[in-house]
């Protein structure tokens, strides 16, 4: 499995100290918002291309990570 912290950082000096694909000014955000668009893979590096196919492979890694802490925050039931 793809350890996530091995492609992502976080520096206050880069974007806010939002994670970022390391060594670049690309949010995790901005690659998980680009494939639950819809975009593949292949789309997401043509238009960004400082990032590698890892970077995608971790971003979805985190977002999984996410998803199993919120177990921790209860989302809100109606």
């Amino acid at each position: 499995m793809v350890v996530w912290q091995d492609f992502f950082e976080s520096k206050p000096s880069v974007c806010g100290g939002e994670v970022c694909a390391a060594g670049t000014r690309i949010p995790v955000t901005v690659i998980l918002d680009s494939l639950a668009e819809g975009s593949t893979k292949e789309e997401i590096l043509r238009s960004y291309p400082s990032l590698k196919p890892a970077h995608i492979d971790a971003a979805l890694v985190y977002a999984a990570e996410l998803a199993h802490e919120e177990r921790l925050v209860p989302i809100r039931t109606k």
